[in-house]
């Protein structure tokens, strides 16, 4: 099946549940990139250093790690519709509330509860997507990387537009969007059954034992640290004005989307997701090491190009997380997510560190280090990959008439 295609079972053939949750997940994405050409505007404004504005990404990021042991638990007690909506709303409240800070430790625990808020909403909305969209995973894959890569695009160009008047409005408008997003929830999706058994807190834990996708999750894990080394460490390595920060994360993004929704499929049904997944990796290790050690211009399209490779890399780590192992597709992401989401914790808080104790060079070594590293579990667990992978394949068929891309 062409999950391209745009008949009944295509990309573009979905309902308007679908739609209406994809629709938000794209403001929730823009959540994670809006911050980023203002870093600079809100360690002035709040008179706060890089290393104290990047605890943004790392407060954010941890509380969406331990956040989504707790996903599951909720949504198969409340279903996935209030779930989706209880998220919403936090991120709402938490986004409004960031904008009325007055220290950066305010901002700080703003963006925490916000984190929460958009790990209930994200990892229930893929969930959802998968269960309600027409054809099968594979279209619903495609449909929730286009939402990211959208999302990733336009969230640094809205927080550029909005922040050029004050690093406040940004966060204003992100909470006004995601309002938009809760009524298109309330009015267009329908409560979903919920599971037959509910899911408990250590379920997510308990999937990670599965071999092939705990080796998924460690590999992403080192390739989270190098995707956040580029997105909270660069803006403040590039130096530019927050119009001219957000055009270049906006043009990462499109090719972020482009790339994850358009090219990654065909690589992987060229060469297989495990052979496309170590190749991006040591691509991506190879860009941010000549973006670390070039000159300006230099640095500005490796951010540019390291899109193209984050976007691959995304959706094929998106597929093996949820085909690799016979835990159940919301319990087998919120396992994989709990330990790669440690990793955007950790990038943004010790990168400046780690250009405060070196130079501005070695965090980006690093970050070359951790892609290669996600190669190297990749490249040793091949053949357990392989073989797990065509195992679940029959199962997951079984569950909605698509295999998910394995190799």
């Amino acid at each position: 099946m062409d999950p391209f295609d745009a008949g009944a079972g295509g990309l573009l053939r979905q309902p308007k549940a679908v739609w209406a949750t994809a629709g938000a997940s794209v403001v929730a994405f823009m959540g994670i990139g809006l911050v980023d050409p203002i870093l600079p505007s809100i360690a002035q404004g709040l008179d706060a250093t890089a290393g104290q504005v990047s605890l943004l990404f790392t407060s954010y990021f941890l509380i969406t790690a331990f956040a989504m042991l707790v996903t599951g638990f909720v949504s198969s007690r409340i279903g996935g519709r209030r779930t989706l909506l209880l998220g919403l709303a936090l991120v709402v409240v938490f986004a409004g509330l960031a904008g009325t800070s007055d220290t950066v430790g305010q901002l700080v625990g703003y963006r925490a509860g916000w984190g929460l808020g958009n790990a209930l909403f994200v990892s229930t909305a893929l969930a959802v997507i998968v269960g309600a969209a027409a054809g099968g995973s594979a279209a619903a894959i495609l449909l929730y990387e286009s939402a990211l890569g959208l999302g990733m695009a336009c969230g640094p160009l809205l927080g550029a537009l909005l922040g050029d008047a004050s690093w406040r409005y940004p966060f204003f408008g992100t909470a006004a969007l995601m309002a938009i997003g809760f009524l298109g929830i309330t009015v267009f999706l329908k409560e979903q059954p919920k599971p037959a058994r509910r899911t408990s807190l250590l379920d997510p834990l308990k999937a990670l034992s599965h071999g092939g996708l705990a080796s998924v999750a460690a590999s992403a894990f080192f390739y989270n640290y190098t995707f956040f080394t580029v997105l909270a460490f660069t803006p403040f390595v590039l130096d530019m004005t927050p119009y001219a920060s957000g055009a270049v994360f906006f043009a990462w993004g499109l090719l972020l989307a482009v790339f994850s929704v358009l090219v990654a499929p065909r690589l992987q049904r060229r060469f297989g997701s495990l052979k496309v997944l170590g190749g991006s990796l040591l691509l991506l290790a190879a860009d941010v090491l000549v973006l670390g050690y070039g000159g300006h211009t230099t640095a500005v399209v490796c951010t540019i190009l390291s899109g193209a490779v984050i976007g691959v890399n995304n959706t094929v780590y998106t597929e093996l997380a949820l085909g690799v192992s016979d835990a159940p597709r919301p319990v087998a992401s919120a396992g994989y997510n709990f330990v790669r989401w440690f990793a955007a914790a950790a990038a943004p808080f010790f990168a400046p560190r780690i250009e405060e104790w070196t130079d501005i060079h070695v965090p980006f070594v690093v970050a070359a280090v951790t892609a290669v590293l996600g190669a190297v579990v990749v490249a040793v667990r091949r053949e357990a990959l392989t073989h797990e992978a065509a195992e679940t394949e029959p199962r997951h068929a079984a569950e909605d008439g698509v295999t998910v891309f394995a190799n």
